[in-house]
């Protein structure tokens, strides 16, 4: 079973503890709805917590591997694209994971596209209201 696919099954169970495994301790997360990445494990998995209990009906709808350049040092390295579909705040999302793995297999970049924008509002009003509900960012309400 390669990495993407046992990512696939624990985003699908809900498994943070598979997840923690398969995320290298400088996994970068980059989000549609912030500039700059999440950086490290610890932040990234408490950002997981918040994505799974945000996300209505999510599924993968598909998957594509290769090559692709890497965000934080333009190095090439093997890569998986999941498609996914999924609701927030009653607002349809498509979506795709870019997954860059390292060396011994396990994620060290991960980017988030979604579409359309309104749902990308929608995600992100949710992402931070669930961050800020866990204290990992002010509440700026």
């Amino acid at each position: 079973m390669t990495t993407a696919d046992r990512f696939r099954a624990a985003v699908e169970h809900r498994d943070l503890a598979t997840l923690e495994d398969l995320f290298t301790e400088d996994i970068r997360f980059y989000s549609p709805v912030k500039f700059t990445p999440f950086e490290g494990r610890p932040m990234v998995l408490a950002l997981f917590r918040v994505l799974l209990r945000t996300f209505e009906d999510f599924r993968y709808a598909g998957q594509y591997t290769g090559t692709a350049e890497t965000c934080a040092d333009g190095t090439v390295s093997p890569s998986a694209v999941l498609l996914f579909r999924a609701t927030v705040g009653g607002k349809q999302i498509h979506g795709i994971d870019l997954l860059h793995f390292a060396d011994d297999g396990r994620i060290k970049e991960f980017t988030v596209m979604v579409r359309p924008q309104s749902a990308v509002h929608a995600l992100g009003e949710a992402v931070f209201a669930g961050l800020a509900a866990d204290g990992l960012v002010p509440d700026s309400r």
